[in-house]
This record gives structure tokens, sequence and C-alpha cells, in this order.
């Protein structure tokens, strides 16, 4: 079936010596994988390289199947041209990030408008404003809204937060319960919007601590989730 769809790239993978295999979370019908042959030798295509980097956002026109095997795409546009997403040093960590968190998360191949419509709005946000140290904690939190497990707020007040449970809790009544300045820094983030990122000021530790968490809850709701390769590099870049 011909399909034309927004899509988002989530990874790209050398596939022999001229080919690449890319993933994209489509507006359509989820996440997709297809397979561009030639596309790392042919100049003249209507593919290119460039188009495929992490999170660029697309327009393409595809062949669906729909049988579990890599589909094809005929055409594709950058729906959005960033400013320096691709160049900026510490927004490329950023991408990198959250192209690894999005590998291990997004599994389905069905249609999710909203969660492809928060990747595109908080990626373009991303590339648009220039202080986004905590830009990366809070898509994390707020991504568990689409994923399943966003944290329940009826008792934010509590102490401790029940990273199993996804509770907040009056005392520790498990091991996966913890208070502190990491549930401070939760407290802070739940229900903000991106534009009151600048009034959270955090150090490098509380940062990394705090990140360190959110994986750890990410790693107890997802089956399967890893910690991103990319890590060791953004916490090296948010000092």
């Amino acid at each position: 079936m011909l399909i034309k769809t927004q899509a988002i790239v989530i990874s790209a993978l050398k596939y022999s010596e001229a080919d690449l295999i890319v993933k994209c979370f489509t507006k359509s019908s989820g996440l997709k994988s297809y397979l561009l042959r030639n596309i790392l030798k042919s100049k003249k295509g209507k593919l290119r390289t460039a188009m495929f980097q992490p999170l660029t956002l697309l327009e393409i026109e595809a062949n669906h199947k729909d049988k579990g095997t890599l589909e094809t795409i005929r055409e594709a546009k950058v729906d959005y041209q960033y400013r320096n997403l691709h160049t900026d040093i510490a927004k490329t960590a950023v991408v990198f990030f959250i192209s690894d968190v999005l590998r291990n998360t997004i599994i389905e191949e069905e249609e999710n408008a909203l969660l492809f419509d928060y990747l595109t709005a908080s990626t373009i946000w991303l590339d648009t404003h220039d202080n986004i140290a905590n830009f990366h904690l809070l898509f994390l939190v707020k991504l568990t809204e689409y994923l399943g497990f966003y944290p329940d707020q009826t008792h934010i007040d509590y102490e401790y937060f029940n990273l199993i449970e996804g509770t907040f809790e009056a005392s520790e009544i498990n091991m996966y319960c913890q208070n502190g300045m990491q549930i401070n820094i939760l407290k802070r983030l739940l229900g903000i919007k991106f534009d009151a990122l600048p009034e959270i000021k955090l150090n490098q530790r509380q940062r990394s601590d705090f990140l360190t968490m959110l994986l750890q809850y990410y790693e107890l709701h997802l089956h399967g989730f890893k910690k991103p390769r990319s890590l060791a590099v953004l916490n090296s870049i948010f000092t």
C-alpha cells in the first residue's frame, strides 16, 4: 500500500556497503523499518543520507506491505528544517541520547498520533532554544505519559516515590521507594512545560543522579529497556 505520512527518524544503520536500514516513527503507521538501497553511493537518487539523521522530521511516500518485513521509501523531503540541532555539540548529544531511548521504548507498528505530535513538538523546541541543560530530564518524564507509566500525582505531597508502582508514598514500603533531592526534582518537573525549564536550576551531580533514577524507572516498567550507550557523553557535556 502506498502511504504518504509524516515521519521522525529514530535511527539509521549501515547495511552492506551502500544500503541503510532506517527506523522511523510515522504518524500514520507507528514504527516502521525501511531498507534504502544504494543510498550511501548514489548521488542522483531522490533520497539523501543527510535526510536520515536521528530525529529528522520528514514527509515520506512509502510502500507499506505490513508483513513485518523491511518497507521501502519512494520519496522523502525534510518537513522541518532545523536551525542547529545537528551542528550544536550539546544538542547533538541530546539528540543521540533521545534516539537511543526511543529505539528502546517504541515498538508498536500502529498509529499513535499523540506520541508523534509530542516527539515533533519537543524536538522543534530543542532546536529553537538554547537553555537545554535539563531538556532530556523533562523529555523522559513527559514520555512516560505516552508509554503508559506516568507518575500518579494523587499523593504528590508524600515524601517517597515508589518506582515500581509509579506512586507517591507516605513511607518507605519497599526497596524501590526513594526520597530526597531526586524526588523533589521529580515533583518540580511533573506538569510543567518545556518553556518553564529555565526555572529549574540543577548542578551536574543533581542532574546525573536524577537521570539515573529515571532510567531505573524505565527499566522497571519496560521489558528489555537498556541504558543508552550515549549516556556517558551526555553527562560529560552538561557539567
